[in-house]
Order: structure tokens, then sequence, then C-alpha cells
């Protein structure tokens, strides 16, 4: 039952009740509706934005950023993996490529730099995970880096190895004429009796017996120089320049099989034994020159005969006998 109020009639002397007048009453409650409604919706608001509340929306969006954390570590295992990989190409490359190559060692001030400008990932930056992302698309940036520079490496180590190859192929590297069309090796480099003066003298080359006509090969890839009969003593003779320092003369022929001017390949057949020139009889007088001084051609028949072979010709070599030329 509600309460009834009175107020005190100062003139009659007596209380008399209040009368509360209806529109008014329904002031009042739609006052205090309103203000209900006014607080509930900004609780409401409040609640929202809290952490202890949660709509369907940010339950999922949580479940992407957690799924995207968890990519984030996977692909930066992963990017452990290929930097260990990458790692280890690095260490063959300057330890072993450059090495056998002879060319200097990549440092790793080089290899592992950083990338230049002020700040590279500022719009990255003002993320709830920034850092994270950051730290993924640098590593991402210097291992992009590394690789680029490790591709470079193996281009310059491929054409050292092509360089390398035309060297091997251009060392005249096999005797001139093989082992079963010799009579004999009637003399090797050194000092030795001139057949004709009979004096002692240096003997700047090594000579073949062999029958008149017995195939000579070159000894390693090259263009031929000369192929005529102007130097005196020599008779018919091929001069190869192989590259590298390096020549090589083929003396006393009795006949050519190239021309200068000729691109030939080691084991082409570039004449054949005679006796023209200066020379005692059918046999091969041939050099080797590097770098325009005599060597001893001895040194270099490694490619076409057995170790057992190259001690007997050593031995054969070595005789100070009487020359044929």
């Amino acid at each position: 039952m509600a309460k009834v109020k009175y107020y005190y009639d100062s003139e009659n002397l007596a209380y008399r009740k209040i009368k509360v007048r209806k529109r008014k009453k329904f002031g009042v409650a739609a006052l205090f509706l309103v203000a209900s409604a006014l607080f509930g919706f900004l609780c409401f608001i409040v609640l929202l934005n809290t952490p202890y509340f949660e709509t369907p929306k940010d339950r999922l969006q949580a479940r992407e950023i957690d799924n995207l954390k968890l990519n984030f570590a996977i692909l930066n295992k992963k990017m452990d993996q290929v930097d260990d990989v990458v790692e280890a190409i690095e260490d063959r490359d300057n330890n072993i490529y450059r090495v056998y190559f002879n060319t200097s060692a990549i440092p790793d001030s080089v290899r592992k730099a950083g990338l230049p400008g002020i700040n590279r990932y500022k719009a990255l930056q003002s993320y709830d995970n920034s850092q994270l992302v950051i730290n993924t698309t640098k590593r991402v940036d210097i291992l992009s880096k590394e690789l680029a520079i490790q591709s470079k490496s193996l281009d310059v180590i491929l054409n050292l190895a092509k360089a390398k190859n035309k060297l091997l192929a251009a060392i005249p590297a096999i005797q001139p004429v093989r082992n079963e069309n010799l009579k004999r090796l009637a003399s090797g480099f050194g000092y030795r009796t001139d057949p004709f003066t009979k004096a002692r003298k240096m003997h700047e080359g090594m000579d073949f017996s062999a029958n008149i006509g017995t195939p000579i090969y070159a000894t390693g890839d090259g263009v031929v120089k000369n192929a005529d009969n102007n130097t005196s003593g020599f008779g018919n003779h091929v001069v190869i320049r192989h590259g590298y320092g390096y020549e090589t003369l083929y003396a006393h022929l009795s006949k050519y099989n190239c021309r200068a001017g000729q691109r030939v390949k080691r084991g082409d057949i570039i004449g054949y034994v005679g006796s023209t020139g200066r020379s005692e009889g059918p046999h091969l007088h041939y050099e080797v020159h590097k770098d325009g001084n005599v060597v001893n051609p001895l040194n270099f028949y490694y490619g076409n005969i057995s170790a057992i072979e190259y001690v007997a010709i050593s031995k054969l070599a070595n005789q100070e006998n009487q020359s044929l030329d």
C-alpha cells in the first residue's frame, strides 16, 4: 500500500493530504525509464570494451591472430633450417671452391651485412605484433641477400672452373708420338753430344725415333702459330701456341697436316715424322716452352702413359747420349 503524504496548512492550522497529479506521475516514470535505458546502454558499451566480455567476432579474430603467430613460428623454424643449409654452402664456397681456384674468400661482414636504409620497416610498426612481423621480415631480407651473394659467387666459381678446364686442355700433357709407334727414345732434355760437331751442348727438347710417316699428335689444345721450314735446322716444323704461356715445337717433319692459324685439339694429327733439316735420321724433335723459356717435356707426360712407362722413359731421357739433331 502506497504511503500517504501530508502537508501542514498554516492558515487553517490543520494537516491536509498531498494530492499528486497524474501528469507528474507519468513524467517521473518516464524520466526514470529514460535514465535506466541510458545507464543500461552505457554499461553495455563499457562491457563491450573490456577483456572480460568477448563477442563471437572477437573470438574469431583471436583465433586468426593465434594462427598467424603459429605460422610465423613455423616460418622462423624453417628459416633456421635454411640458414643452416646456406651456412654449409658458404663454408664450402670459402674453404673448398675458392681455395681450389686460388681466389679470396667472401667475409661474413659482406655476406651477413644488413640492408641499407634508415628505417626499411616503418610501415610495419604501430601494430600489436609489429616486432614479430619486423623480425621475421628482417630475416627474410638478410637470407635473400645471402642467397643473392652466394648465387653471384657460384657464377664466379663456374667461370673459374671453365677457365681451369681450358687451362688443363691447353697444357701439353701427352707424348707427341705414341709408344707403339716408337722405335726408341733417342735423346732427352739436357746436355748431349751434337751428332755433327761431337761437342757437348744443350739439347732443348726430346728426340723420338720413329719411321718416316709416323703420325705426330698435338699435345694440347691451341692454335698453330707456324707450319713451315723457315727456321734454320728444324726443317719442316710446326709451332702451336696453347695460351697461358705455353708453346710446343715439332721439328723435322716429312709433311704437315695443319696450317698456320688453324685451331687444334689435343690428340689431333698435325704432321708426320721425317728427317728434314739438321737431322741424323728419322725422328721427331719436340720442345715445350713456358713463358718464353724451354722446359723439360718429360714433366708433362701424364696424360697418356702409365707410371711404369713414365719411369722407363725417364731413365732413357736422363742418359747423356748423342742427340739426333
